[in-house]
């Protein structure tokens, strides 16, 4: 990799960024394609949000990917919010286009993707439950019921799951998106599922474990999906693997999601081979 005065620049914002695969994925990328365009990691603490979103004009740079905990926080500094960005109002990539912060959502796009790769159309009016309510819980649970999941939403704050179930059913006509309290979970419950989703930080480095009633009761004729992503697989998804469940790895996610940032900055169809190969 060369850098240069007339190179290209993209990164990560975020908090942490050190673990992130997202700089070796589009720098892969870059280079199969033969692009000067380097793609870095960004930290940003949440009180710097708005000063590194407006820092991206600033230096010039082409864009930015958005990480947690700032996928709702750097809404407010962006001129525009495209698609499904604007219905979320959650943001994980942002393009800088003549002159504008244009804010988009590709997690939704990953999510699809990534179900659709394992699972086909197999979920079509099938039951699904999703732990968590947060900006990838959104994404998650917009992919899914336009799928046709019959999807409930478990959140520790039962208040922001009857959000999360008012946005969907607003935004996805014809949607089943209800939602329980987290003292409503339990093995019963997750046993009826045809889809059980982790859509929290929980088994991302030390952020602690997913419920026993999600890892425990998994089955053969069920699918288990986690956003989070970990080297080997999460606890989760290799308890799941282990009792015959189909998994469907944070990473895919994280690729299909990538591809389509690379699409909306370079304009040009992504690698996704060689963007698979990075990690």
């Amino acid at each position: 990799m060369k850098v240069s005065g007339t190179t290209s620049v993209v990164g990560i914002i975020g908090h942490p960024v050190a673990h992130s695969l997202s700089p070796a994925i589009h720098n892969s990328a870059f280079a199969a394609l033969g692009l000067d365009w380097v793609y870095v990691p960004l930290p940003v603490a949440s009180g710097d949000v708005g000063a590194a979103v407006r820092g991206l004009r600033a230096l010039g740079l082409r864009g930015a990917s958005v990480t947690v905990p700032h996928k709702a926080a750097v809404v407010p500094h962006l001129d525009r919010l495209e698609g499904d960005a604007a219905v979320l109002e959650a943001v994980n990539t942002i393009a800088v286009a003549h002159g504008e912060l244009v804010g988009h959502n590709t997690d939704v796009e990953g999510v699809r993707a990534a179900v659709a790769a394992a699972c086909g159309d197999s979920l079509h009016g099938a039951p699904g439950l999703m732990l968590g309510a947060g900006g990838a819980a959104r994404a998650a649970a917009l992919a899914l019921t336009r799928m046709g999941v019959r999807l409930t939403v478990v959140n520790r704050t039962a208040a922001a799951a009857e959000r999360l179930s008012a946005l969907i059913t607003a935004a996805v006509p014809g949607a089943e998106c209800g939602w329980l309290s987290m003292e409503r979970l339990d093995t019963g419950l997750v046993a009826a599922q045809a889809l059980v989703v982790n859509a929290t930080s929980l088994g991302m480095g030390e952020a602690g474990k997913v419920p026993a009633a999600l890892a425990d009761t998994m089955s053969a004729r069920q699918v288990a999906f986690d956003v989070v992503y970990a080297r080997g697989g999460t606890q989760f998804l290799g308890q799941a693997r282990a009792q015959g469940a189909t998994v469907v790895d944070g990473l895919e996610m994280l690729l299909f999601q990538a591809a389509a940032a690379f699409e909306i900055w370079t304009g040009l169809p992504a690698p996704l081979e060689a963007m698979r190969e990075a990690v």
